[in-house]
């Protein structure tokens, strides 16, 4: 039996989850650009107010690590996003030498009224799943981050971000 040549060549690989996962996270990274701007913010600077809500009374640099970018870019975002009354700076009572950071209360009021619009991009991310496969893909994901990390999180992370990895 002989096969037949086709003009197309042999079929392309499949893409790597390196590839696909990196495109996902732009995809995501457009769309929470394209939700947050009406607001004047970044999918950066609305990742970092989450990290806060999350975590409050963090250190600048603590930040900057949760958040996935330099201390030098968290100073910046720091600055505009205070001088937005979203986020405030105080003294941590328990170490006065150690400057903390915290979401104001129209930090927390942007935070909600954002809050069902990125919900919905998740649900839309989502949408192909049942809720069991969903709930599967995260606990992968996660698998895929402590596997990458040993068990160091956010650190290991932007040490690799930054090529120090």
């Amino acid at each position: 039996m002989t096969s037949v040549a086709t003009d197309a060549g042999p079929e392309p690989a499949p893409p790597t989850l390196l590839y696909l996962m990196k495109q996902v996270e732009l995809a995501i990274r457009a769309r929470l650009d394209e939700l947050t701007r009406p607001a004047g913010l970044t999918a950066l600077q609305y990742t970092a107010l989450t990290v806060l809500e999350r975590h409050p009374d963090l250190t600048s640099a603590r930040l900057a690590r949760h958040s996935f970018v330099t201390a030098q870019t968290m100073s910046d975002m720091v600055t505009a996003l205070r001088d937005r009354g979203l986020i405030e700076r105080h003294r941590d009572p328990a170490d006065r030498r150690r400057l903390a950071l915290a979401l104001t209360a129209k930090g927390h009021e942007l935070l909600e009224e954002y809050r069902p619009a990125v919900s919905g991009l998740e649900a839309e991310m989502l949408s192909g799943l049942t809720t069991t496969e969903a709930a599967q893909l995260r606990q992968a994901i996660l698998a895929c981050r402590e596997a990458l990390t040993g068990g160091r999180g956010d650190r290991t992370l932007l040490s690799i971000r930054q090529g120090r990895g």
